[in-house]
């Protein structure tokens, strides 16, 4: 088997080479991490909702199967994805030979959490004709069982693509289904899971701070409800968001997902403001899962290159075998 699959589909955004903080800025702990950093030869792989200081730290900072591709053409040893567990295991997934840890075993997803590979095998046995198409957001043990994988960028593309003959079952995120529905007219079963961060965004929420910034358009992720998709101005993906805001003339830009993400948008775009959608909660949106990753957490892992992920070979073919499939679709 070779150390990397590479598995870039056409047009999708690459992530930057990020330019590192000047040492003289670097506290005592970020020194120490980046020296562990080059003696380990790895490489820090840090998703959009991660906090500032490891999003600062980081080679590459997007979202989870970016960094997945991002992490197959490097060189490098040990990737250390700051994350959540399902996105450490798509690194393990496309980079098979190369040692991947996360800086906290705990970091979960209510997604992936909704979705039990077992319940879902219970379930497709039901309806021998389903054709079952999984968010990238689930465990490997899904995809795995799975026909093709989407990600909400491509989520679209995906299910125009499936089969005409076969009943759709997409899992694990209800909202994100129901607006590809909404998008392609196919019908579809959709798995009851949803990320709890953006089913908290809601209508009263998001009309008051659209109220409060008249002018602001809003920008929201296919994970929200419908009540608040029926707000926005642009629904798309966390990287679409990036190209959406620089491609924008507003000075300011409401953004509808985790609050980590306004850290990015404000260096891709020093030019404009953003302000977070507010929940029904608070004035920002954090995932708990997210944010248990810490930079001394982030040190630990890397001195005692624990926690790992490791997946069995059989289960890595089977669950690359859809990550392959949509890929190819996307190429098209």
């Amino acid at each position: 088997m070779s150390d990397t699959i590479e598995l870039q589909p056409p047009g999708v955004d690459r992530f930057p080479v990020r330019t590192p903080t000047p040492p003289a800025r670097l506290d005592a702990l970020s020194r120490e991490i980046l020296a562990l950093k080059k003696k380990l030869n790895a490489v820090l792989l840090a998703h959009n909702y991660q906090v500032p200081e490891i999003q600062d730290l980081a080679d590459f900072v997007g979202d989870s199967l970016g960094l997945s591709q991002q992490a197959a053409k490097t060189s490098a040893d040990v990737l250390v994805f700051c994350g959540v567990h399902f996105m450490a295991e798509t690194a393990k997934l496309l980079n098979p030979n190369k040692l991947v840890v996360l800086p906290d075993k705990d970091a979960g997803c209510s997604l992936e959490e909704s979705c039990p590979a077992d319940k879902l095998k219970t379930f497709q046995a039901a309806n021998p004709n389903f054709y079952t198409i999984a968010y990238i957001n689930c465990s490997a043990e899904v995809k795995a069982l799975s026909d093709v994988i989407c990600t909400s960028g491509n989520a679209v593309k995906i299910v125009q693509a499936a089969p005409k003959d076969r009943d759709l079952l997409f899992v694990p995120d209800e909202n994100l289904g129901a607006w590809v529905q909404e998008q392609t007219g196919r019908p579809m079963t959709l798995w009851r899971g949803n990320c709890y961060v953006h089913i908290e965004f809601t209508h009263a929420s998001i009309t008051r701070i659209r109220r409060e910034y008249p002018e602001a358009p809003l920008v929201a992720h296919p994970e929200c409800t419908q009540a608040v998709r029926l707000l926005a101005d642009e629904i798309c993906s966390t990287e679409k968001m990036v190209s959406y805001c620089k491609g924008s003339t507003a000075r300011q830009i409401i953004i509808a997902t985790e609050a980590g993400m306004i850290h990015r948008l404000k260096k891709e775009c020093p030019d404009k403001t953003f302000i977070p959608a507010p929940s029904s909660q608070c004035r920002c949106n954090e995932c708990r899962y997210m944010k248990l990753n810490t930079l001394d957490k982030l040190y630990k892992c890397m001195a005692d290159l624990q926690p790992r992920v490791e997946l069995s070979p059989a289960l890595m073919d089977r669950a690359r075998a859809p990550i392959q499939r949509m890929l190819e679709i996307s190429a098209k």
